[in-house]
């Protein structure tokens, strides 16, 4: 393990402190992801790691046992089962899902109510990173890079031209001791068109926006308070009620009364404005798995031909055949003269499509939300 967590008071890095917001239920990885058991819970690399075990893994040697996890109320159970050493009173349980600005901003509050000098990292328990050496060295940097009084996000440099993920245009390096890499940001962009999407990566200027932000707590409250002033008061509350016997009755009083934005616009498009939020671009793999594409593209699961099998006792024969079988069940898959196929097999449910429709599977789930088949779901 890494001596990062002992040393000493003055350094930045004793007082990181990394959250994992645990949320979304992957709808384009239905049937395998569903509502009661979304895409963090399950090992989609082959690896023998959940997603969310392999994230808690990974900022160990960072924050030590100082992580809080934030997660719905009917996951519970699931992640501490997988978790095991985080205590009752750093998992945070959403009632109902309000978006990252509340699931990030109330994690930012609690703990500037333990300590206001607190640098925290956001990261999602739902991608694939690897090597986590190199993750753990941008961290490393983002963490100094927040203790000179910036809101830290860390960039993936783009390996083509994705027109799935936001991208992040950076300006001018910082200069700051221990973070050689720190630029500042310029701007967020949405997500482009391919044409600009390329135009982006030829020009070295942009990365891909992960969701990944390390920053003083105290930072992050500031342009929270600032921009949306409703869901600060509110989670501030909450905040100064959870470590007390108050803590289920103010949650259960004023969570549900919280408006629902993402944190990029909540905090960091604002702060980014101001000024305030600098980048460290990240050489290391990622992959936010959105699809059953990037299962196949990932995986280390054994391959069979050319078909990616996932699934404990799987039974698929292939010939003559490629893509990707995720499997549930013992029932005998058989893969004749098919190519690029997704085939997603449980008890209940069915999902045959092509790696090249792997993200329209939402429509389906979206179609069987509105006939009312939620049993599935």
């Amino acid at each position: 393990m890494s001596t990062d967590i002992v040393t000493s008071r003055d350094s930045p890095l004793s007082r990181f402190i990394a959250v994992i917001p645990a949320g979304g239920v992957g709808t384009r990885l239905w049937p395998l992801s569903r509502a009661a058991a979304p895409k963090f819970l399950h090992d989609l690399t082959g690896s023998g790691s959940t997603l969310l075990r392999a994230t808690y893994d990974r900022l160990e040697p960072l924050a030590g046992k100082g992580v809080l996890v934030v997660t719905g109320v009917a996951h519970r159970n699931a992640v501490c089962s997988q978790l095991p050493e985080v205590l009752e009173s750093d998992l945070v349980l959403e009632s109902e899902p309000k978006d990252s600005g509340a699931a990030i901003g109330l994690a930012a509050a609690i703990l500037y109510q333990r300590d206001p000098d607190t640098i925290m990292g956001s990261f999602a328990a739902d991608q694939v990173i690897s090597p986590d050496e190199l993750f753990q060295d941008a961290v490393r940097e983002a963490i100094y890079t927040a203790a000179a009084g910036k809101i830290v996000t860390i960039g993936i440099k783009p390996t083509h031209p994705s027109t799935g993920f936001g991208y992040i245009r950076s300006g001018e390096n910082l200069s700051i001791a221990n973070a050689p890499s720190a630029q500042a940001v310029v701007e967020f962009v949405e997500k482009p068109s391919e044409d600009v999407a390329q135009q982006y990566v030829d020009s070295g200027e942009y990365v891909w926006n992960a969701g990944m932000f390390v920053a003083p707590v105290s930072l992050m409250l500031q342009h929270l308070e600032a921009n949306q002033p409703e869901l600060f008061k509110g989670l501030t509350e909450i905040a100064q009620a959870w470590d007390t016997p108050d803590r289920d009755e103010v949650t259960a009083r004023i969570w549900p009364t919280l408006p629902k934005i993402a944190i990029d616009y909540a905090v960091a498009e604002p702060a980014a404005a101001a000024g305030d939020v600098a980048v460290v671009p990240g050489t290391f793999r990622w992959d936010d798995v959105g699809d059953f594409a990037s299962v196949g593209r990932l995986n280390s699961a054994k391959e069979v031909d050319d078909v990616t099998v996932l699934g404990e006792g799987a039974r698929v024969f292939t010939e003559n055949a490629s893509g990707v079988v995720v499997t549930d069940t013992k029932r005998v898959i058989a893969l004749i003269g098919i190519k690029d196929v997704v085939i997603v097999d449980t008890p209940d449910a069915l999902l045959v499509t092509t790696m090249a429709h792997s993200q329209r599977v939402k429509a389906a789930v979206d179609a069987l939300k509105a006939s009312g088949d939620t049993d599935v779901l």
